[in-house]
């Protein structure tokens, strides 16, 4: 029976103990599942991108239209070629401006005629001097009507003011065109404008930190997400701000030496701004409610209370805070949907170059 009772005695000394070491590593790892990361901003110069949305614009593009009245004779192009300088284009009919050409000409001869018996009968002292001045400018006049009719007789055809692309025909051939009807477009896409608009503060910004004979190089972004591979450059800013928007228009040129860029296309201009002393936090230590921007922060306490912040810019994982924090506040890194307001918590600090580093982003 006394072997029995100690038997009974072992198993509960042995059953406690064991429900103890148990209890107790329940104990170790719930406080170890509720310790949180925590971090502070990061006070440091650095670079922020902005995108603005932009139209590429040709360098040159223009209207060819009829400079004279008659039917469309001849097309030597084709829609979406390119073109040299000088090269013909288009021809109309110019039987009637070679007639007035020959007209022009015969009248040329006649007066020269004129003027030669003229002068040789001035000579003789024959005829007065005043009929040999007259014959001259008789001969004066009929040699301005010749070449007027010899630009007639050339604006028959039209020829590229410069290298080009041609855009699609608004006539066809055989066609009677009136002076001034549009034939096509004619673009010069070796550079390329890109207009763009910047709000009022940030054209500040940029004339703040921008000298006066230095220039600044943007990159733009095409319409299918890949970088246009050459950067551009900003040399151009409009004299007005439009008073509906506050913005004004930048111009950046491109250099085009493959012809990707066309004119008429869209994109985003992609321009890098310094910042001086920039408060930087991670993205993933905010949330949102109703469109406002929160942290949580943890006090001397260590109670976590929430706080609006007013984000000054965007990047990939970080936001620059502009109002609401600074460099000694604590907030909560990760877990934000595991606490509440005004509930204490064990926490882990973690150093902020450390906990930006981590994003895979490195402010310059």
């Amino acid at each position: 029976m006394l072997k029995k009772i100690l038997v009974l005695v072992g198993l509960c000394t042995l059953l406690c103990q064991t429900s103890c070491q148990f209890e107790h590593a329940e104990a170790e790892e719930k406080e170890e599942e509720t310790k949180f990361l925590v971090t502070s901003p990061l006070k440091k110069d650095t670079l922020i991108t902005k995108e603005y949305v932009c139209q590429i614009r040709s360098q040159q593009h223009i209207e060819l239209r009829a400079l004279e009245r008659g039917y469309l004779e001849k097309i030597f192009v084709d829609e979406g070629q390119l073109v040299k300088k000088g090269q013909l284009m288009f021809q109309i009919m110019p039987m009637l401006y070679q007639a007035e050409l020959q007209k022009a000409q015969a009248e040329v001869e006649f007066a020269e005629i004129e003027y030669r018996n003229t002068k040789s009968l001035a000579d003789s002292n024959v005829v007065a001097p005043n009929e040999l001045a007259m014959s001259k400018a008789k001969l004066a006049k009929a040699k301005a009507e010749l070449a007027l009719a010899q630009v007639h007789l050339g604006f028959t055809q039209i020829k590229a003011p410069f290298d080009g692309i041609m855009d699609h025909f608004q006539v066809r051939l055989g066609s009677l065109v009136d002076e001034g009807d549009l034939l096509t477009t004619l673009s010069d896409n070796s550079k390329m404008w890109v207009y763009y608009n910047v709000p009022e503060a940030e054209y500040l910004e940029y004339k703040s930190k921008v000298k006066k004979d230095s220039t600044m190089k943007v990159d733009l972004l095409m319409a299918n997400n890949k970088l246009f591979e050459h950067s551009g450059i900003v040399q151009t800013i409009e004299a007005d701000f439009n008073n509906e928007t506050g913005n004004i228009a930048f111009r950046a040129t491109f250099p085009n030496p493959d012809g990707l860029l066309r004119h008429g296309e869209t994109g985003n201009i992609i321009m890098t701004v310094p910042l001086k002393n920039a408060l930087i936090i991670p993205q993933k230590a905010t949330f949102e409610v109703l469109e406002k921007k929160y942290v949580f922060v943890v006090d001397k306490d260590n109670t976590i209370r929430s706080r609006e912040i007013t984000v000054a810019a965007e990047m990939p994982h970080i936001y620059v805070v502009q109002n609401g924090l600074d460099t000694q506040d604590k907030i909560l890194l990760e877990g934000l949907r595991l606490v509440r307001e005004n509930e204490k918590i064990h926490y882990s600090f973690v150093q902020p170059v450390s906990a930006l580093s981590q994003l895979e982003l490195y402010a310059e």
